[in-house]
């Protein structure tokens, strides 16, 4: 191999965490703890940019980011329940991978707007200035799928594919090696629209809440790239997996979301209320 050649594979990690004296740290959490702590940080920075305080986005976190795991979880056990460790716990089994990211956007979502209507807060504007961190901690969050083997797409011989243990690989595929890194596609994604944002938000005159709007519209763009080659189990319908629907509906969603707050300036602007 000459100095410049690129990898032949990926390889995966060992091991999806390491011991902690008694403990056992698992990567997948502590990639959302990174990705929360990342994201309350841009966060602070962009809403004190505003004219607000880093106390307000605080406590938003502190109700937004359980009310998101809840959300998260339960899509995911709703939508994937074959999927759920066969233990009492296992609905609760985090640690262990299964978020289901539309969920855990809704439930964080109205956490954090139960939190902002308390104080009367200017709503949209404070969800224009989150849009970017929540790309950025959903980028961190994904790390972890590659500590857990998880979320990757089709088989593929080219020199990113990933290598997938055999206990990892699905029904069907025992025979392949290496796989499309759907999870690493969307933290180049994530991390690029994120950018894209801050750059519009000081480029361009975007009325609140396009920049969320944009995020909801953007992130489900890719996210439908990404379903269309994953082969992880889920639900199908019409040959096509279910995230795949939800995502094409938020995408148009979210478009007209945006054409909508940008023609009126009175549309969707629950202000200080």
């Amino acid at each position: 191999m000459t100095p410049w050649a690129l990898p032949a594979s990926i390889p995966s990690p060992s091991a999806n965490g390491f011991q902690v004296g008694p403990f056992f740290v698992h990567a997948y959490g502590l990639c959302y703890v990174v990705g929360i702590t990342a994201a309350v940080l841009i966060c602070s920075r962009r809403w004190e940019a505003r004219g607000g305080n880093r106390e307000l986005v605080q406590e938003v976190a502190l109700w937004g980011v359980p009310a998101g795991l809840i959300g998260g979880r339960l899509y995911f056990v709703v939508t994937s329940w074959s999927e759920v460790p066969d233990h009492w716990w296992g609905p609760l089994a985090i640690w262990q991978g299964g978020l289901g990211i539309w969920g855990g956007i809704v439930g964080g979502v109205l956490g954090g707007l139960w939190v902002l209507r308390r104080r009367h807060a200017d709503v949209w504007a404070f969800f224009d200035a989150a849009a970017p961190a929540i790309l950025v901690a959903q980028a961190i969050g994904r790390v972890g799928n590659y500590f857990n083997q998880e979320l990757f797409g089709r088989p593929t011989s080219l020199p990113w594919g990933l290598e997938i243990d055999p206990e990892h690989r699905p029904a069907g595929y025992a025979s392949y090696t290496t796989f499309h890194p759907t999870f690493l596609y969307e933290i180049i994604w994530d991390l690029a629209l994120a950018a894209a944002l801050v750059w519009l938000g000081h480029h361009r005159r975007i009325r609140p809440p396009g920049l969320f709007a944009l995020y909801v519209a953007g992130y489900s763009l890719g996210r439908i790239g990404e379903e269309l080659l994953r082969v992880d189990p889920s639900h199908h319908i019409l040959g096509l997996r279910l995230n795949f629907y939800v995502a094409v509906l938020l995408l148009i969603g979210g478009l007209a979301w945006f054409v909508a707050t940008q023609r009126d300036a009175r549309a969707l602007t629950p202000g200080r209320g």
